[in-house]
């Protein structure tokens, strides 16, 4: 059975609640699993190094990552990602307030595939959710190496 499971990383608990209820809204019924920074995320991903416990489920299908994490910022986060075999083709959308343009590039330049950035409007973000989950949980396909 496929993996069908989303990772969210959000450390704001207003964004993280309107995410999961715009996923709800959109009929988005996939397990989402949600960590509140980066070292989470990667424990998350990869498994405790230090004790050498691997993750103990398989890659989600899509990881929804913020920016702004406490312990490692995103972009840490989405360069180790990219840095290890079983996770350099697993799918990362940045999902941000940040509208910068020095983060878009960097995002871009560490392997993003996509970058969204969170709409002030639950309506727009509900649709902009609505658009992602069509997308990444229905239309893009991935290798089935990963």
């Amino acid at each position: 059975m496929d993996n069908k499971t989303i990772l969210l990383v959000e450390d704001n608990a207003d964004d993280e609640a309107l995410t999961l209820r715009a996923l709800k809204k959109n009929n988005i019924l996939n397990t989402v699993e949600v960590v509140r920074d980066g070292a989470e995320a990667l424990g998350y991903l990869f498994g405790n190094k230090e004790t050498d416990t691997p993750a103990a489920h398989t890659l989600p299908v899509v990881v929804l990552l913020d920016l702004n994490l406490p312990k490692i910022s995103g972009h840490e986060v989405l360069q180790q990602i990219r840095s290890h075999e079983h996770t350099t083709l697993l799918p990362v959308v940045i999902l941000t307030t940040s509208n910068a343009d020095e983060d878009k590039i960097k995002s871009y330049r560490l392997g993003a595939n996509s970058y969204v950035r969170k709409p002030v409007s639950f309506e727009q973000f509900t649709e902009a959710i609505g658009q992602l989950g069509i997308y990444w949980l229905l239309l893009n396909e991935v290798p089935r190496c990963q």
